[in-house]
């Protein structure tokens, strides 16, 4: 192994181009852990993102944006020769004889209620070496895709068990988009690695099943959202025709099985998700829950301040549906019958412009404008928690949230929404309330700012809880031990792969040496190859030639015990087959 371990990092519409958890958490490894180099390969909506994180100098950023391009090789590091040869070559023939098969495969099984993960992986290798060699673009955009596409699909709308309804023109174009825009993975060149890392089980997991599959590279899934859950969450805002939704639900969880499938570890920020990992079919030994860490020499309590004068119920949170800011703002209109002097102050990017808009409209229709603060974006998070009396968060949706943790160590009091692993992050140590629940949520924010005992007594309880199960040293040990150790098995298998290579050499020139009838030096060579321990199988068969060869040489007693040994581990093997042994 090389003396820096090389890890793909993966990431799908988060680091280092957008602020939240996930980018919090690819922070902290790509800065924390200078004991690797890291490749960070990103999956982006546009390539006119800004880039929100600053990148060690020793790390290498591919970025893969799946709009925004005229061509799909944009972002590559691609001669213009190489890209013009390669549509050359891009011919319909080779098309119809080289792509369709592939391509066919491929939409039976993204359109299949059930899954064949390993055929699906295989088939996105092929795809891989295939756009090596002809042009991504032209190949997708070509007539006879076009019509293969729309011949399979219609085709599968007439199929009464099938589950998808009859498409239109417009539908079909549209996701055959998704396909185009969302596979480019495979047009995008792997790079060699140790160890590789997705962030999410996505499409940004398909770089690390291809490393896998070229290379043996070992791959890591790290699961902080549950992204099919999530998906469906989504799907149910976009208002698609039933054709789509069941289109694009069906790719998604095509992807997702795909990561499950091929991911040699798997590790949720908690155990919640574990759920859904179990129910789609990955191993219990290949599990290993790794919480979220956060930096308690900077999430600190800080100097004690006087009392708020209003009582400040702070939120750290983007400004999206899943947080579900629209609870929060209808549990202050409650808090503030008890409590008329507090102020709401959420602190966030906004991630959904349009929610953000029906937000400020319905704080408006409450009357809520000088109560309820929108504070945006901030840099001095620790600072934010320290200016509250209560920390809330009103999410229908997580994983194991970073505002959580960070809030526990700062030693706040915590009301949030029993989502993900919220419950397992603040134990006995905050107050949870079902998700969605107004009246819930205000009655326990009004009880932590009544009850001054309860609340001091919450916080030095979170913060204890934190500092025994949520630093930023104990994440950063387990993620350097599991990159360590999957490193070493792929190792381990190269190392293997050597042995055998020697093996094969020895046993080549020992029947080349027995064929010219220099018998001794072949018998040198047979047993310098037993000396490297191959499978008992060929044992068996190196020391049933040693036996016939000594014995052509007249040594009798010799070919005597080579033979003997042969036969007590014939009766091994046997007995093994057998189930005996």
């Amino acid at each position: 192994m090389a003396e820096k371990l090389k890890v793909l990092l993966t990431t799908e519409g988060t680091y280092p181009f957008h602020q939240g958890g996930v980018s919090t958490w690819c922070d902290i490894l790509v800065n924390k852990m200078p004991e690797y180099e890291f490749v960070v390969y990103s999956i982006i909506m546009n390539p006119y993102v800004t880039q929100k994180f600053t990148l060690p100098a020793n790390t290498e950023l591919i970025r893969l944006p799946l709009w925004g391009t005229e061509e799909p090789s944009e972002s590559l590091s691609i001669p213009f020769s190489q890209v013009y040869l390669s549509k050359k070559r891009t011919t319909t023939a080779v098309i119809e004889e080289k792509f369709i098969v592939l391509f066919t495969a491929l939409i039976e099984e993204f359109t299949a209620s059930k899954k064949n993960s390993s055929r699906l992986g295989k088939i996105l290798l092929d795809m891989n070496f295939f756009f090596e060699t002809y042009e991504y673009k032209a190949t997708f955009k070509s007539k006879v895709v076009w019509e293969c596409f729309k011949n399979q699909m219609l085709q599968m709308s007439n199929n009464g068990q099938s589950g998808f309804s009859e498409p239109n023109i417009f539908s079909l174009i549209q996701s055959l988009g998704w396909v185009y825009r969302f596979l480019n993975v495979v047009n995008t060149p792997i790079p060699e690695v140790d160890v590789s890392h997705s962030a999410a089980a996505a499409f940004c997991g398909v770089p690390c099943v291809l490393a896998k599959l070229k290379n043996g590279t070992p791959f890591l899934l790290t699961e902080h959202g549950v992204y099919l859950r999530e998906q469906y969450f989504s799907l149910s805002q976009r208002g698609y025709i039933s054709y789509m939704n069941t289109f694009l639900i069906r790719m998604i969880q095509s992807v997702v099985e795909l990561n499950y499938y091929y991911a040699d570890q798997v590790s949720p920020v908690c155990e919640y998700n574990t759920r859904w990992e179990k129910e789609f079919g990955v191993p219990h030994k290949n599990i290993k829950v790794i919480y979220n860490g956060v930096d308690s020499s900077v999430f600190t309590p800080g100097i004690a301040h006087e009392k708020n004068i209003n009582p400040i119920i702070v939120t750290v949170a983007r400004i999206d549906p899943l947080k579900d800011i629209k609870t929060l703002i209808k549990s202050a209109e409650k808090v503030l019958i008890e409590i008329p002097e507090a102020e709401f102050h959420v602190f966030g990017s906004i991630a959904v412009p349009k929610y953000y808009e029906e937000c400020l409209a319905l704080i408006k229709e409450c009357r809520l404008e000088k109560h309820f603060i929108f504070k945006g974006h901030i840099t001095d998070i620790p600072s934010a928690y320290r200016s509250g009396d209560v920390v809330v968060l009103s999410s229908i949706s997580e994983a194991f949230p970073y505002s959580i943790v960070e809030a526990m160590l700062v030693g706040k009091s915590i009301v949030a929404t029993d989502v993900g692993g919220i419950g397992e992050a603040l134990g006995e140590t905050g107050i949870l309330v079902a998700p969605g629940d107004s009246e819930a949520l205000s009655k326990s924010i009004v009880k932590l700012i009544k009850d001054h005992e309860l609340r001091n007594f919450l916080s030095v309880e979170a913060r204890e809880r934190a500092l025994n199960y949520f630093t930023l040293d104990r994440v950063l040990k387990l993620y350097s031990s599991s990159y360590s150790e999957l490193a070493a098995r792929k190792y381990a298998v190269c190392v293997e792969i050597d042995v055998f290579i020697k093996i094969q050499l020895l046993l080549d020139k020992a029947y080349a040496l027995k064929t010219i009838k220099r018998e001794q030096e072949a018998i040198n060579h047979f047993k310098a190859a037993l000396k490297l321990k191959p499978s008992n199988e060929v044992v068996l068969k190196i020391l049933l030639d040693l036996s016939q060869l000594t014995s052509e040489m007249g040594r009798p007693i010799e070919s005597k015990l080579i033979e003997d040994q042969a036969n007590a581990l014939q009766i091994v093997l046997n007995m093994k087959k057998q189930g005996v042994a």
